[in-house]
């Protein structure tokens, strides 16, 4: 065994492979969540971070690894991640077989790319299966979860085993400590990655998890906290004859609004205690290297199932990131950049980067299955161009892919790598070295970030939450706010998700799909109406309060002065209402699920149904403002993409006297703002196949700039009051250093 912490000295002494083109570490100070300089040793940090995924234990083959890490470093990557996963490692209790980790360690200090650990707890070992069998997963409907190969690995272990199971978590943590030890002093250690892609084992409505006496155990102690007595949970949960505590189970179905919601809840309180676990003992372990986690940009369609929140998730972690697979969600723009933009605000300033990118083609799995083969599925050198600068444009600090090169074992073959089958050189490789030696000799660039949006879209838990429980799916809350997300992109204003606690960060917001609010959130958007700010809601705002309960007055809980109207009418006819129209402002437009009419409570129609009833309400609240629409034309957008829609959202900022930041005179091409330390940039971003003029007029607050320089493609720039002018080629940027 190396004993790399007496040994580091001599170790980097006699590391002397890096080349001039590997060479782009620079002594930056590394930060604790605090923002205060992590004690001891400060590893080195990249310019730009640019690698991939690398060993996941039966892929690459061995023979091919010193070369690969040699090819690699040539080209221009800096950073590999690798899965250490338990289930390969402790081969028998208290036995480790490191052998393979130990060289690919070291082959990482050799070489000059940095070493990202990603612990797999999630898959255990297979005799952990047999020793702990009541650990095992148990579902909603009795189903029992052994051990399976992951297709991302080709390795056994996976789900792993339930943690709620304290025998279980000491077993996994003597793993970790293990581990943690063998590697915390090696030269090649970047920093960890904790949670791979945020993501916990909940299942579906039809087979929920975990049923298991540990979370069931875990269950009760966190009603406890949460209620204080029995009886306060038999109240809430309308289950009236509670005797003793092991009379509560947790639900096997979501007949009942209360238990379910607040099953989901356990659930991901849960899996985020398990995070906060793994985090204190490795920061306890190593204080001297960072530590990151990253998810899918899930928050807004799997919360509830899976436990994504990128706010929740980033604000634990030194770093954050997510993996995006257009082949898995689709080559449309606003595709990518919603998902960017999503994880650029849970991460609230921190540094994010693309954890798991696209370099190569999806071979026959479900997502791929009927679109056009230029849809993301066989990616061109030109894809994996635009889709690296669209990342970078959203603010990203780095990018990863997914696979350095693909799997040869397992449904996931082929898949994702921008290097060939057997790690030769491609198109989609080299296009990949030139954007990471591009990116690395542009240390400025990196120190400024993307300004602030336009308008916030608030991110409301319990309402995507509740639409899980109500129809078994999120897809109501995610095409509601997804689709308003997509109409302002679609006018090229930037549009940021934001938390409840960060609305006063934003003069306007809007508030996709409110048909379940908390007391404690309409609180808070009185609040900023109150002190100013102006709200745009959509329809049923807080029908369902605390505990899913109906309010006899609505909108509920004191909305309807913020509204100023009161329901007069309501339809939940969802399957009916997918062509539902209105007249907002004088312009049709599209709703969809739900209807709401209203009468005057103070406030102004400015909207009405064909049958001539209210449908939307403006009212001054406070120091602000309201607009308050009777059904979802976010979701109307998704569906339909009307014009009229586009043009109503394009408008809303006028509300709050709000004008976009950055104008462009053709809605195909984006742009993008990016101020700080290092100065100002506009990231001008062509996602069409042909070349592009345009025209991109800067709102004065940013800056008054007299000329321009193209630092990625070198193009022509012209900068004239406030307007820049450029050609952008075709799946490709202009990226503008402005003076």
């Amino acid at each position: 065994m190396t004993d790399y912490g007496t040994t580091r000295r001599e170790f980097i002494r006699n590391s002397a492979l890096l080349t001039a083109s590997t060479a782009f570490a620079h002594a930056a100070e590394l930060h604790s969540p605090g923002g205060q300089s992590t004690a001891g040793a400060k590893p080195s940090t990249p310019v730009f971070p640019y690698g991939a995924v690398y060993f996941r234990k039966t892929n690459p083959p061995p023979q091919d690894w010193a070369r690969d890490f040699q090819t690699a470093a040539r080209v221009g990557m800096n950073i590999f991640r690798h899965w250490f996963m338990w289930s390969a490692i402790e081969i028998a209790p208290g036995k480790y077989d490191w052998s393979d980790y130990d060289r690919i360690i070291d082959l990482s200090a050799q070489n000059g790319i940095k070493l990202v650990l990603e612990e797999l707890v999630g898959c255990a070992p297979e005799w952990a299966f047999r020793k702990y069998a009541h650990a095992r997963y148990l579902g909603s409907d009795g189903f029992v979860v052994n051990s399976e190969v992951s297709g991302s690995s080709a390795v056994g272990g996976f789900p792993g085993l339930c943690l709620d199971n304290p025998d279980v978590k000491e077993l996994a943590q003597t793993f970790l400590t293990t581990l943690v030890e063998r590697y915390r002093n090696h030269p090649g250690l970047y920093c960890y990655d904790l949670w791979n892609e945020g993501t916990s084992f909940g299942g579906n409505p039809r087979r929920m998890y975990c049923y298991c006496e540990g979370s069931k155990r875990k269950l009760r102690e966190w009603l406890q906290l949460r209620y204080g007595s029995l009886d306060k949970v038999a109240k809430a949960w309308n289950r009236f004859s509670y005797e003793t505590w092991d009379d509560v189970e947790p639900p096997r179905s979501f007949s009942g609004y209360p238990d379910s919601m607040d099953w989901l809840q356990f659930r991901i309180d849960n899996a985020y205690s398990l995070f906060d676990w793994r985090i204190q003992l490795v920061r306890k372990l190593d204080p001297n290297h960072r530590i990151t986690a990253h998810g899918v940009a899930g928050t807004l369609d799997d919360l509830p199932s899976a436990s994504h929140n990128e706010w929740r998730s980033a604000e634990k972690v030194d770093g954050w990131g997510l993996t995006w697979i257009a082949a898995r969600k689709g080559d449309e723009p606003w595709k990518q950049f919603r998902a960017m933009d999503l994880v650029r605000a849970g991460a609230r300033g921190k540094p994010w980067w693309h954890a798991e990118a696209q370099g190569g083609p999806l071979w026959m799995q479900p997502q791929v299955i009927g679109r056009p083969k230029d849809d993301g599925r066989i990616p061109d050198p030109e894809d994996v161009r635009i889709w690296n600068m669209v990342t970078c444009a959203a603010g990203a600090k780095g990018i990863l892919y997914c696979r350095y090169r693909p799997l040869l074992d397992g449904p996931l073959f082929g898949a994702f790598g921008p290097f060939a089958m057997d790690g030769s050189e491609t198109p989609q490789s080299q296009m990949a070295g030139r954007v990471a030696q591009w990116a690395n000799t542009h240390a400025d660039l990196w120190k400024s970030n993307a300004v602030k949006g336009d308008i916030g879209l608030v991110f409301v838990p319990e309402s995507e939450i509740f639409n899980y429980v109500q129809q078994e799916a999120t897809q109501f809350y995610f095409q509601s706010i997804c689709g308003a997300y997509q109409a302002f992109f679609d006018s090229n204003i930037q549009a940021d998700f934001v938390a409840l606690d960060n609305l006063a960060e934003y003069k306007i917001v809007y508030l996709p799909y409110p048909v379940m609010l908390t007391s404690e959130t309409v609180s808070k958007l009185r609040k900023f109406v109150e002190q100013g700010g102006t709200l745009i809601s959509e329809g049923l705002p807080g029908y369902f309060g605390d505990h899913g309960h109906v309010g006899m007055v609505q909108p509920n809980n004191g909305l309807d002065e913020v509204f100023g109207a009161r329901q007069s009418y309501v339809e939940f006819d969802p399957d009916i209402s997918e062509s539902l129209q209105f007249d907002l402002k004088g312009t049709k437009i599209y709703g969809r699920y739900f209807r709401q009419d209203y009468a005057l409570n103070g406030g102004e129609a400015v909207g009405h149904y064909a049958d001539g009833k209210i449908a939307a309400v403006q009212h001054k609240s406070g120091q602000g403002a309201t607009l308050l629409i009777g059904t979802f034309p976010g979701a109307g957008y998704s569906l339909h993409h009307g014009a009229g829609t586009k043009e109503v959202f394009a408008g809303l900022l006028e509300m709050a006297g709000v004008a976009p930041q950055v104008k462009i005179d053709d809605t195909t091409i984006q742009a993008r703002f990016h101020q700080g330390a290092g100065g100002s940039y506009l990231w001008v971003l062509n996602p069409t196949r042909s070349e592009k003029s345009v025209k991109v007029t800067l709102a004065s607050g940013l800056g008054n700039f007299g000329s321009g320089e193209d630092i990625w493609g070198k193009q022509s720039v012209a900068v004239s009051n406030q307007q820049v002018t450029v050609s952008v080629p075709g799946r490709d940027a202009a990226v503008i250093a402005l003076r």
